[in-house]
């Protein structure tokens, strides 16, 4: 899959070269980490599960100009196995279109979070990234926050990622990585490394100019791409 980027200026093309750049060091350093053993093998080892957020009739939380945050949500994440397909890492998506996997009518949002649980500890060697957008009843809040469930290896897993959100995209971001809060039904039943990334607020004019524009997108998939592969590293 292949995306066409369209720069409004000059200077938008110039902050997508650079934050492009910053990305492939990073993926180009986690190469070199694994040096020891092939890439091909080394990326045998972890399947990565990218779970877009909501979906179908579940668009999740809505901006004051319509915009939803499910189609936010599979935007970054079809970028993110465009990605790992180019590299060659295994992937599996909870959903790939504008679905869920119950009908209209009798939808439930726990058998929703319940079957993409069940997704994620089915697949082996899993890692789990699933991808939304916060919402406030301001819009003073902003900025991408990373939740890491409580499996083993899912802090490290958060870690690695918040830092490279800040190192990449946010510098100025104050928000703090956190564990995700038991409510939260698939960072609290999942039996794999697995973070919940909100990559930001959908009520802040800011981040959401950010969020829909596909070099923004396409920058913020690459970041998580290259966390995975970091993390790969490590387990």
């Amino acid at each position: 899959m292949f995306y066409t980027i369209k720069f409004r200026n000059l200077s938008g093309f110039i902050t997508w070269l650079l934050i492009t750049a910053s990305v492939l060091m990073l993926i180009l350093t986690s190469f070199n980490m694994m040096a020891q053993e092939s890439f091909k093998e080394s990326t045998k080892k972890q399947c990565l599960v990218i779970d877009p957020g909501h979906g179908g009739v579940d668009g999740g939380a809505i901006a004051l100009n319509g915009t939803r945050e499910s189609d936010l949500n599979l935007a970054i994440g079809l970028k993110l196995q465009a990605l790992a397909d180019f590299i060659g890492v295994k992937t599996v998506m909870t959903r790939a279109d504008d679905s869920m996997r119950t009908d209209m009518k009798s939808y439930s949002e726990h058998d929703e979070l319940v079957y993409r649980t069940k997704i994620a500890n089915s697949t082996p060697n899993a890692v789990l990234i699933s991808i939304h957008q916060n919402c406030y009843p301001t819009s003073q809040p902003s900025g991408a926050q990373v939740l890491y469930a409580k499996s083993d290896g899912s802090r490290s897993l958060g870690e690695i990622s918040y830092n490279n959100i800040l190192n990449f995209l946010e510098p100025e971001n104050r928000r703090v990585l956190e564990p995700a809060p038991k409510s939260l039904y698939i960072t609290a039943n999942v039996t794999c490394p697995a973070i919940l990334v909100e990559c930001g607020f959908i009520s802040n004019f800011s981040d959401l100019e950010k969020l829909s524009d596909k070099e923004y997108q396409t920058a913020f998939a690459s970041v998580l791409m290259g966390s995975f592969l970091q993390f790969t590293n490590t387990v």
